[in-house]
């Protein structure tokens, strides 16, 4: 007998609340790449400025001493040094004359040099460290003068130690060069002016050599590889401390770089943003755009709930009215079902026999059936994570393709080829599980086995920001099993722990860990999720039971898994850790080290 419930049923309000969440989440998409390339977009506009300023700040200071050696040469006390080498009172008054220069425009060192590279007369000729009588005829400076250019040259003292740049002129007399005028620039006042600030500033010269920088470690390191006429060219010339300077290692995920070259020098200025910059004000923007998210659903649970109110006092109205009709129409069915009872009690003995051979013939075709969609489900489970990954790496490519990084989208094609590898091998061998083959088992590594499964969820895993925790031996651990069914276990459990990890706060964490037993070996599976209920104990190795919605699964994981782990010869456990959270065992038996006399399994059809 039919009866109204005694209550309305429950509709799942929040599971729709959640459905709309995953609908709504990928507009976080857009909005993280619009704000990127917004901020982007102000960073390398602010960079840009920046960079100009230091540059012309150095470009300042150079050109104010570029016009000095050429004024300084036609100096008259000057010119009797040159005309006069030995005599000590010209000598003395040459160096009053530079020191007096020098402390007027700010120079680091002015010196006086013959056609054949020996100082003459300086400025720092009363201190420890003069020029006074130094040969520096090696200096490309020199000889570009005595060529008749301008000569220009950074590099280290051979004296002082002290970096500088230097500007050379020819002194003439006549069309004769009697001598050379240098004027070494102090660029250490130029560095220190850069201060402490997020963004790096740095001046690399024609070798590619780090010379200024905010960051004194980077100083004197190559920026690029040196060829060997470059390395002899340091070592002639000496302009740095070392003969070889060592690499200057940059992660181009970590700065955002701007770089200018400076004709007049050869030099190249670069600035380096740091890339947190960036992302922080990204993730900013990301934040807040999720709150507003997240308000929006909130509000929309409110209305859900006031709309429910309104359906359930409708319900209980019409309620009453329903069951006084119920129970007249029960009674009249009453007396209808005894009348039609004895006619059917003489139709059903009629039709007993010719329902048994009908019933015979169904049952064998709904086992047909049911072994087709058990496969066909099988086979939906097991190539969703594949599926995933190849959509992952192909929209990967096209992003590279864009930037024409053609060879990081070889290589993820390279991965995608491998995935339907994999693929084709994961029906194969559902396809013999199915028809119930066996395969003897093989030597198979563990480590790679989880590597790979890893790899598969690697990039949900990130986006989850779930913390992994291994703790698995460097020996290479064998066991029995066959390599394509050990990683299809390896990725439905540990695809299942993601799964369970979804809606819990961090921190999330997932634990991989081995133990060995005699001649077996234990894999322990382990998240801090909700765990098992006593339900999904009790039926967790049942094709088709599931905790999730439809949308999110079939129900086909554990059991699959647990099967191909019998098949395997290991076993399967099921527990809650004591800590909380879900705790599977993997029993293995152990096997030698790279011994497998067996074919493998995945070219197996």
């Amino acid at each position: 007998m039919n009866s109204i419930p005694n209550s309305i049923p429950k509709r799942p309000r929040w599971r729709s609340l959640a459905l709309l969440a995953l609908l709504l989440a990928p507009l976080l998409w857009p909005l993280h790449y619009v704000a990127e390339r917004y901020y982007r977009t102000e960073l390398t506009e602010q960079n840009r400025q920046t960079l100009d300023l230091y540059v012309a700040n150095l470009l300042g200071t150079l050109r104010r001493y570029e016009v000095l050696p050429p004024i300084l040469g036609d100096l008259p006390g000057l010119r009797t040094v040159l005309a006069t080498p030995g005599d000590e009172t010209a000598q003395a008054a040459a160096n009053q004359l530079l020191k007096r220069v020098r402390q007027q425009t700010g120079a680091d060192v002015i010196y006086l040099m013959n056609p054949q590279g020996e100082t003459l007369a300086a400025s720092n000729w009363d201190q420890q460290d003069t020029f006074v009588r130094g040969n520096f005829a090696f200096r490309p400076y020199f000889q570009e003068a005595l060529a008749g250019r301008l000569g220009r040259f950074f590099g280290l003292g051979t004296t002082s130690g002290k970096r500088g740049y230097y500007f050379a002129s020819a002194v003439y007399d006549g069309n004769q060069k009697i001598g050379v005028m240098v004027i070494k620039v102090d660029l250490d006042h130029t560095e220190s002016l850069w201060g402490n600030t997020p963004e790096q500033l740095l001046v690399t010269d024609g070798n590619g050599v780090v010379i200024l920088t905010s960051r004194p470690d980077w100083r004197f390191h190559a920026s690029r590889p040196l060829d060997k006429a470059e390395r002899a060219s340091i070592a002639a010339i000496q302009p740095y401390p070392t003969q070889a300077p060592p690499p200057l290692q940059l992660d181009p995920d970590v700065w955002l770089t701007q770089s200018r070259v400076l004709d007049e020098t050869g030099w190249s200025v670069s600035i380096l943003a740091p890339r947190v910059v960036l992302d922080r004000s990204v993730r900013t923007v990301v934040a807040i755009g999720g709150g507003a998210l997240l308000v929006l659903i909130l509000l929309l649970g409110l209305l859900m709930q006031r709309r429910r109110h309104y359906l359930d006092r409708i319900a209980l109205s019409t309620r009453a009215r329903q069951e006084l009709e119920q129970r007249v129409q029960e009674r009249t069915q009453d007396l209808e079902r005894l009348n039609s009872r004895l006619k059917q009690e003489v139709l059903e003995r009629e039709q007993a026999q010719q329902e048994l051979v009908q019933a015979q013939d169904e049952l064998v075709q709904a086992s047909k059936l049911t072994a087709l969609g058990t496969m066909s489900a099988s086979i939906s489970h097991e190539l969703n994570q594949p599926l995933a990954a190849i959509r992952s790496y192909a929209e990967n490519a096209g992003v590279l393709l864009d930037h024409q990084r053609t060879e990081d989208a070889r290589g993820n094609l390279k991965l995608i080829s491998q995935l339907t590898e994999r693929m084709a091998s994961i029906i194969a061998h559902l396809r013999a599980f199915a028809r119930r083959d066996r395969h003897a088992p093989e030597s198979v590594a563990l480590q790679p086995a989880i590597d790979d499964a890893l790899a598969l969820l690697a990039k949900r895993r990130r986006a989850m920001d779930v913390e992994l925790i291994r703790d698995l031996p460097d020996a290479t651990l064998w066991v029995q099993a066959g390599e394509t069914r050990l990683r299809q276990v390896l990725s439905n459990l540990l695809a299942n722990a993601l799964d369970a990890l979804g809606e819990r706060p961090q921190p999330r964490r997932i634990w991989i860990s081995t133990e060995l037993q005699g001649d077996q070996l234990e894999l322990h599976l382990r998240d801090n999720g909700p765990g098992f209920s006593e339900s999904a104990l009790a039926h967790a190795r049942e094709p088709f039971f599931t905790t999730k919605t439809s949308a999110q699964g079939l129900g086909l994981g554990l059991a699959i898994c647990d099967t191909l782990m019998r098949a395997l010869g290991g076993e399967l456990l099921f527990a809650n850790h004591p800590q909380g959270g879900a705790h599977l065992i993997l029993r293995l038996r152990t096997a030698e080290n790279g011994v497998n006399i067996q074919p493998p399994e995945d070219i197996t059809v």
